[in-house]
């Protein structure tokens, strides 16, 4: 077999800016010219999916770069195909860079007679050949273990920390980092360490899926500026409500700082109404246009730190190294001042 000389990138339709601005950022650290392989990945008139790669792949180390974001089912359909694509090349190892895991938020039983689709899903990667995973904030981390092969998940946390140290140099002590729900308090106290800030909880009861019927803080938000913290942001409905409840029991300003901006049906106007001063999510999901021009939503690139966990897989070296600030911040540099 040949000796393997450089990662090789490829990307479906899911998120194609994100995927050339990681290699981009490739060629930067490496110093070496990093491109996309020449491929197509197109339909046929009934929906069809079909994949032709143009280059030789033959003993390289494949790295397919497809969130399985809206529309999920083409998307992850279209990372199945090229991954036996390439393992049909006899690509020497394949890895799945998805920088939102579709399907996460179906990871157990709440009722009788549903699915568990996180494990499914996880159960169609690999067996198309995909040797291991690269990801970001899973909805929940136990989901690594749905996979019998590595799992690399990524923390937008580290990024976030730098970009709010950046936008609120002057009032860290006004602070209070909140989670929206008790099931995300392990990701907000993550945050609020690195920004030395308090903790707070925003209890919520649904009735029924999609409908919230009552909130209620834990915790003294008076006269605090108050960051709501989460994985993903889909309807806003939960978002906004509890930014209104943040507000209602003294809180000073609201920012929302989430991973995934899924940003379905009407989130945008909502987010955009609401009393949220501003609203932080990253380019996991390509962002649509109503995103890009909503005044009070702005993103944060995640290329920098997907480009750099790639090459250390690549490498062999740590990936839990870019979890640390002295490791993140020079990655980041020119667009955060070092602590």
């Amino acid at each position: 077999m040949p000796q393997i000389q450089e990662p090789k990138l490829i990307s479906g339709n899911a998120n194609m800016p994100l995927a050339k601005a990681i290699a981009r950022r490739m060629s930067m650290h490496r110093g070496v010219q990093v491109g996309l392989v020449d491929a197509r990945v197109e339909r046929f008139n009934d929906g069809e999916i079909f994949v032709e790669v143009f280059e030789n792949v033959r003993g390289e180390d494949m790295f397919i770069l497809q969130p399985t974001s809206n529309p999920a089912n083409d998307n992850l359909m279209e990372l199945l195909i090229m991954a036996d694509a390439l393992r049909r090349s006899s690509a020497a190892r394949v890895t799945a860079v998805l920088p939102y895991f579709g399907y996460a938020r179906q990871d157990r039983r709440t009722k009788a007679r549903t699915p568990i689709t996180a494990k499914m899903v996880a159960n169609m990667l690999v067996g198309t050949g995909i040797e291991r995973v690269l990801t970001m904030d899973l909805h929940a981390a136990q989901i690594q273990g749905f996979f019998d092969i590595p799992v690399d998940n990524l923390y937008a946390s580290p990024i976030f920390a730098l970009d709010i140290k950046t936008e609120f140099k002057d009032r860290m002590d006004k602070l209070m980092v909140v989670s929206p729900d008790v099931g995300g308090v392990a990701r907000a106290r993550e945050l609020a360490k690195r920004i030395n800030s308090p903790l707070a909880i925003v209890d919520k009861r649904r009735e029924k899926p999609g409908e919230i019927a009552e909130m209620t803080v834990i915790g003294d938000v008076s006269g605090k500026t108050c960051l709501i913290v989460d994985d993903m942001c889909d309807t806003a409905g939960t978002l906004c409500k509890a930014a209104e409840v943040l507000i209602e029991n003294g809180a000073k300003e609201v920012h929302s700082y989430i991973t995934h901006g899924v940003m379905s049906g009407p989130a945008v106007e909502r987010v955009t109404k609401s009393v949220m001063k501003s609203l932080v999510i990253t380019d996991t999901i390509e962002p649509t246009d109503a995103v890009a021009k909503a005044p009070n939503i702005r993103i944060v690139p995640t290329a920098p730190v997907f480009a750099q966990a790639i090459l250390n897989i690549w490498n062999g070296t740590s990936v839990s190294s870019l979890f640390e600030a002295e490791t993140l911040s020079p990655i980041y540099d020119g667009m955060y001042a070092a602590e």
